[in-house]
């Protein structure tokens, strides 16, 4: 049973401070060099500004000048990073307003991709602001605003700054949907003072599975629970019909193959499988959504080059009848090409990123392959693989065989689809268990039955 925890107050501004600063000699260093940092940080949001990755009308929000006037009543603010985890919490923010429909939600987001995302997604009452970058001052103008009663953080997104400024006023704190690589996991051991000093600040560690359950406390958290993957829970992404429909009949009756989330080197072996299928299949189409869509131009040209016929959604092309290679470089559309797609490779897989997630494809029907890195995604690959709801692929002669397998056999099609889906009827539950454990976090302790 999760307890209640320490109410949101005010505190002397010079007790926080003090507070903040005492600890470890890392927290003191990192503290001192990002506010020596300061000075360039506008520089710094202009340079990533002409890139495309921040919004230059409000770039005021990463220096925690907030854009919008804070509501009356209490705030709970969740934080995400990415597309993925903004994916993963969207639900989480929806069921946590339902239940407690006099707070107002707020969420934080990094990327100008997550932001995008979120603003298709999210309801008229739940409001978003970019994150502050990790200097004190940026984040004690943002926190002194919002004043926020509850703080959720999502999987490791942690910054040290945020965390120290939040607990120095008594704003309690929550990880959900709490994940830590192997990597992560042994640069916090070799500082352990210095995580220790952070993640035991957390009142309320929700863990995806017991293991990474027990690396938190082996790092220094002291309430931690195994809830499960939010992102299995997650809603599919949503398909525009009349889109669907347009690219179907632009592509009339050609086999499709995609390949969704991919990371640069991931391209090169997908265009190699590509290649190899059109010996099978000659008018086969492949569609590559990249993982970061600011490189859908520079990949057209490289395929381009390779002599490939590419056509590029951002453009508005559709697939013609000779295109070779759709690059789908759009935002919120893979549950349209999920849809579209009876086979779909999961990228950040052939390449050691860890992996991207494979529940967004299953439940659209799509049968996932997968490179061996998976380990961002351990539970859900394990329980797929071993339910013969996915398949491991090591290079693009893999994945043209299987492909080929697939395409070929609408049985064998339907064996895969049929173990993914018992492979996550094992799997879902994470949502209700995280709202259970948060609910007694929130400003009003009382429990109210949803509708």
């Amino acid at each position: 049973m999760v307890g209640p925890m320490l109410q949101t107050g005010q505190t002397n501004p010079q007790t926080n401070e003090m507070r903040v600063t005492t600890g470890c000699l890392e927290i003191r260093a990192y503290r001192m060099l990002t506010r020596l940092a300061r000075p360039a940080a506008p520089y710094i949001l202009r340079f990533r500004e002409r890139k495309g990755k921040e919004d230059p009308t409000r770039l005021g929000e990463r220096l925690g000048r907030a854009s919008i006037m804070r509501p009356e009543g209490p705030v709970v603010w969740v934080h995400a990073a990415s597309v993925g985890e903004t994916s993963a919490v969207l639900p989480l923010i929806s069921e946590l307003a339902a239940r407690r429909p006099t707070l107002t939600m707020l969420l934080t987001t990094g990327t100008v991709t997550s932001a995008r995302f979120a603003a298709s997604r999210l309801g008229a009452s739940i409001l978003h602001q970019y994150v502050p970058l990790d200097e004190p001052s940026f984040v004690g103008a943002f926190l002194d605003h919002w004043r926020p009663s509850l703080g959720i953080f999502t999987e490791q997104e942690v910054w040290p700054n945020l965390v120290l400024a939040a607990t120095a006023r008594n704003i309690p704190l929550a990880l959900v949907n709490a994940r830590m690589s192997d990597r992560s996991f042994e640069r916090w051991q070799r500082y352990s003072t210095l995580a220790t000093a952070l993640f035991s600040r957390f009142d309320l560690v929700l863990a995806q599975n017991e293991r990474l359950a027990r690396r938190f406390e082996q790092i220094g958290a002291s309430n931690v629970i195994s809830v499960g993957n939010l992102k299995i829970d997650a809603p599919p992404p949503p398909i525009d019909l009349a889109e669907l429909e347009r690219l179907k009949e632009a592509l009339g009756d050609r086999p499709v193959f995609a390949a969704a989330s991919t990371h640069d080197g991931e391209e090169a072996i997908i265009a190699v499988a590509h290649r190899t299928l059109t010996r099978r299949f000659e008018n086969i189409c492949t569609v590559i959504a990249p993982r970061h869509p600011e490189r859908g131009t520079p990949l057209a040209e490289t395929l381009k080059n390779l002599g490939f016929t590419v056509a590029q959604r951002s453009l508005g092309a559709l697939p013609g009848p000779r295109t070779d290679i759709y690059i789908a470089d759009t935002i919120g559309e893979l549950g349209t090409l999920y849809a579209l797609a009876p086979v779909a490779f999961i990228g950040g897989s052939l390449i050691d990123r860890g992996g991207q997630n494979p529940i967004e494809a299953v439940r659209h029907g799509a049968a996932v392959l997968t490179g061996p890195h998976w380990q961002n995604f351990r539970d859900a690959y394990r329980t797929l693989l071993r339910h013969e709801g996915a398949i491991e692929v090591n290079d693009a002669t893999d994945i043209a065989a299987a492909v080929t397998n697939l395409l070929e056999s609408p049985a064998e099609l339907q064996h895969m689809r049929t173990g993914a889906d018992e492979a996550l009827a094992t799997l879902s539950g994470a949502l209700e268990k995280t709202v259970e454990a948060l609910l007694h976090y929130l400003p009003d302790g009382r429990l109210k039955r949803a509708s």
